[in-house]
């Protein structure tokens, strides 16, 4: 078994969502994390998931240079987790991405992962793809050695995607925005893993780009009846036309969640790999689908808060 005791990973934006169990994997290697990000005290859920002295937590703003260069100081590796929707896409997405690579080739590191989205594209109409695109084009020319990791929709416990969905199919109709529009769900255990060990050889995994979806290829409607599925509801399905959804995008509300415009025109294209790059099979990992996991954290919105099916341990196997 190697030992990882002396390395150092930060990662930046490590308390979001993903963060946690891109951590939870680090840390599980045995390697050192530093969380980093704006406020660190949103990160603090970090630890009980590895030992005392195994984690630290610094204050940093990616678009912030000194701030990047002294979160960096003493690691071995980064990685990238920042997103963001709205004016700031340019300055995160871009220039964010700029700092980290700039600083990491100055500080030397030996990994770098950079965690964009399928959509990623320098023609993209939303400023979302198009930012997302050219922070990878600023990492690669500064860290020709960087990861890309391109995911689908992530879904897990804390996500804003399953929960929010079970939520607002306690009204009589659920409204479905882009009814057909295409996406391939990735768990988030998943998708944390791959990060953590892309960050962890950059021998295997360095220079590459990475598509991660889960198994499973669902409409929107369909994700929709999965969750309706797992969760006991029964509201109406209310697929909405395309022209009432863009309506919607310009006053930037749908009933029971907000819709900004570039998300709208993020949904213009489906939302799946391409088929062209590797995916969860090149870190040896089974996707999982949603229906295996789901009954854990979705259970509470069954009538009568009881499972809809087996309940299932989520102690990450793969």
């Amino acid at each position: 078994m190697i030992d990882r005791t002396e390395e150092l990973v930060t990662v930046f934006g490590g308390g979001g969502f993903v963060g946690r169990y891109v951590c939870e994997f680090l840390m599980k290697s045995g390697v050192r994390v530093r969380i980093a990000q704006r406020n660190p005290r949103q990160a603090y859920i970090i630890q009980p998931l590895g030992q005392v002295g195994q984690f630290g937590f610094v204050r940093a703003d990616i678009t912030d240079r000194e701030s990047v260069r002294s979160a960096l100081r003493g690691a071995n590796a980064a990685i990238n987790l920042c997103g963001v929707f709205g004016a700031k896409m340019q300055s995160v997405h871009v220039e964010g991405a700029r700092n980290i690579s700039e600083a990491a080739t100055e500080a030397g590191l030996e990994a770098l992962v950079q965690v964009s989205a399928i959509g990623a594209n320098a023609s993209s109409e939303s400023d979302y793809g198009r930012t997302k695109s050219k922070g990878e084009e600023a990492v690669r020319e500064a860290f020709a050695g960087a990861t890309v990791v391109r995911p689908s929709l992530v879904f897990g416990p804390e996500d804003e995607l399953t929960n929010r969905f079970a939520a607002m199919a306690r009204l009589p109709f659920l409204p479905v925005i882009a009814a057909t529009r295409k996406f391939q769900p990735v768990y988030v255990r998943d998708l944390g893993k791959a990060i953590a060990m892309a960050a962890l050889d950059p021998q295997r995994f360095g220079g590459h780009t990475y598509e991660i979806g889960g198994p499973q290829r669902l409409s929107m409607v369909e994700l929709h009846q999965a969750i309706l599925e797992i969760t006991g509801q029964k509201p109406e399905i209310l697929p909405l036309p395309d022209f009432a959804a863009s309506l919607l995008s310009k006053l930037g509300w749908l009933p029971g969640a907000p819709l900004t415009r570039d998300q709208w025109l993020m949904l213009q294209r489906d939302n799946v790999p391409s088929g062209d790059l590797a995916g969860l099979e090149a870190f040896g990992i089974r996707p999982t689908p949603l229906a295996a996991v789901a009954y854990e954290w979705l259970g509470r919105f069954h009538k009568g808060g009881k499972f809809a099916g087996r309940r299932i341990n989520l102690t990450a196997t793969n």
